[in-house]
């Protein structure tokens, strides 16, 4: 028989190893970003960057689930290291445009590998990646081509 408070034992909560693997994983990134001179929140900005070569802070913003308290210094550092730029965008001055530059986008070459090296710190099969990851994107609400 169960109680009433079943439910708030930490055993229980679905939100509690969510946050454990997210700390473990990002933790486990630290030692691959450090000779880059990368957190792992600057890395995945990074990563967009490299994708798309400018972006608005806003859809920046949205696509890291970041908000501009956090994002703002975040570009800020990105910025004093040389691998963005910021400035407002010519067609709309509210908007403020985050472009990466040679240097920062010559970093992509020294990230390549991480990935792979992450894929070895994690112990899943492949087909049980894919599937938290499925289920991870449907949690959050993240579409399967990343938008």
């Amino acid at each position: 028989m169960s109680d009433k408070y079943d439910s708030l034992k930490l055993e229980n909560q679905l939100c509690f190893p969510l946050y454990a693997a997210a700390k473990t994983v990002v933790n486990a990134y630290r030692p691959f970003l450090e000779p880059l001179g990368l957190t792992y929140t600057q890395y995945i900005a990074m990563m967009v960057l490299w994708e798309r070569r400018s972006i608005s802070t806003k859809a920046l913003g949205a696509l890291l689930c970041l908000d501009s308290g956090t994002l703002t210094p975040l570009m800020k550092r990105l910025e004093q290291k040389g691998y963005v730029t910021r400035e407002r965008d010519k067609r709309d001055e509210r908007n403020l445009l985050i472009t990466i530059t040679d240097e920062g986008f010559a970093l992509r070459e020294r990230a390549a590998e991480i990935p792979a090296k992450m894929a070895g710190c994690i112990n899943l099969e492949r087909e049980d990646a894919a599937e938290l990851l499925r289920l991870l994107r449907k949690i959050s609400g993240i579409a399967n081509d990343g938008s």
